[in-house]
């Protein structure tokens, strides 16, 4: 069960969906963890209010506990200032953050989770390691697949994927309620055994 709050003191939970802020990034592959806020959002009615110049959070429950919603405002490559503020705000163990985004290492619309783990070249989840000085988070890890050549990824990711990509990585992650709600319940080990 989804529902909406104004705030939350104590979540169990806290999902980090972190991209490039702007306009101009929206649409982009980079984006694809704010995608996925975005759905969770829409599932909970819950609008996100900006908090400082580096996030947005919104409040919610599922299954009558507690979590946040937060979108960096920061760039990719800074994402760890919005990690950090995160741990420092509410009282929550590393373990309890979430963090979403795009993964060129999985193919189009595929969904990985992760206990913990490397950056695996991903620079925001390089920041997130480097600000926190870890790197036990979790990691809801959403596939864009990647550039035929190599050494074009930085232009994959900034560029919008086609109609049909597009629609597997929407369709893919309209499964993350149901994950969500088994992290919630049972725990990350469980949401991996049941979904990777």
């Amino acid at each position: 069960m989804l529902t909406n709050k104004n705030f939350v003191e104590n979540p169990q939970l806290i999902i980090l969906g972190i991209g490039n802020p702007g306009q101009k990034y929206a649409l982009t592959r980079h984006n694809a963890g704010f995608w996925f806020l975005d759905f969770l959002s829409e599932k909970l009615n819950v609008s996100f209010k900006r908090i400082n110049k580096s996030i947005q959070l919104g409040f919610g429950e599922i299954n009558q506990k507690q979590i946040v919603l937060a979108k960096s405002r920061t760039f990719i490559n800074e994402s760890g200032i919005s990690a950090k503020y995160l741990l420092t705000r509410f009282p929550i163990h590393i373990s309890e953050l979430l963090v979403a985004y795009d993964d060129l290492h999985l193919p189009v619309g595929k969904l990985r989770l992760r206990a913990s783990g490397s950056a695996g070249g991903h620079n925001g989840i390089r920041s997130i390691i480097s600000s926190i000085d870890s790197n036990e988070f979790a990691r809801f890890r959403i596939g864009i697949g990647s550039p035929i050549n190599s050494d074009d990824q930085i232009n994959y990711v900034l560029g919008q994927p086609n109609v049909e990509d597009k629609e597997k990585i929407i369709s893919s992650i309209s499964q993350g309620n149901n994950i969500i709600e088994t992290i919630i319940d049972h725990g990350i080990d469980k949401a991996m055994s049941d979904f990777n």
